[in-house]
């Protein structure tokens, strides 16, 4: 009997040390939410990197970001829903920065191409991402000859001639390098027209021109010492090319 009572006693402290530990818990949970959700951890500083199209305020705009708002009940995945939603927003890291501050991270998407339709411009990126509409000609290559199926801004552009742009576009990505520019590419058939000038052009295929890149940086500073600014350039493979004063 004896023995019984006593494991019945030992029973009742332990429930007790139970009850009491989760008293201590919940008591601690409360007092942490109460602490966190106070004045002390409300937005006072929200800071942007990384941005060059949209300025501090626009992004912060996109993103819905206020301060005055509990750093932790600030929802952070909606912010970057919002910001990808936007065309230019390629990608974006959000970070909670104790005890008052977010940091927003953008990855902007770059204007690289135009392509003209109707009055309008359409302005894509590297990866044939359209941009936007503008309804004056950028200072960007003009990219023409080509029978557009999509154009809506947040999606790929579209086209029947899709390789020649996917090649076409790495073109541009590559000339960077050489410091060139094309002032406008015809990409009509499988060999592409790149002009230089207006009666300068460079014919090739686009992988046939990225390979050449080199001459035709060479070939462009001989005719420019020699005041050429008309012509046809062909580039074919291993490093093949060819040069006649007449345009085709």
């Amino acid at each position: 009997m004896k023995e019984k009572e006593t494991t019945r006693k030992k029973k009742k402290r332990k429930k007790k040390r139970y009850l009491l530990k989760f008293l201590i818990l919940i008591a601690f949970a409360v007092g942490m939410y109460f602490f966190l959700t106070s004045s002390v951890f409300d937005i006072q500083k929200i800071t942007v990197e990384n941005n060059d199209y949209y300025t501090v305020e626009q992004v912060i705009s996109l993103a819905g970001a206020k301060t005055g708002e509990n750093l932790f009940e600030a929802s952070l995945s909606e912010m970057k829903e919002k910001l990808l939603a936007d065309p230019y927003i390629k990608n974006v890291k959000l970070k909670r920065k104790l005890p008052a501050e977010v940091l927003i991270i953008v990855e902007e998407r770059k204007e690289d191409a135009a392509v003209p339709y109707g009055n309008q411009y359409i302005i894509i990126d590297n990866e044939g991402m359209v941009l936007r509409k503008a309804d004056s000609e950028p200072t960007l290559t003009l990219l023409v000859g080509m029978t557009i199926e999509n154009m809506e801004p947040g999606t790929p552009l579209a086209v029947e001639e899709n390789a020649v742009l996917t090649d076409t576009l790495k073109l541009l990505g590559k000339i960077k390098n050489y410091e060139l520019f094309f002032k406008k590419i015809d990409l009509s058939s499988i060999t592409i027209k790149a002009y230089i000038y207006d009666q300068l052009v460079c014919e090739g295929t686009p992988e046939n021109i990225t390979d050449n890149l080199d001459s035709l940086q060479e070939v462009l500073y001989d005719l420019y010492t020699k005041g050429i600014e008309r012509g046809m350039i062909k580039m074919g493979s291993d490093k093949y090319f060819s040069f006649s004063p007449l345009v085709e």
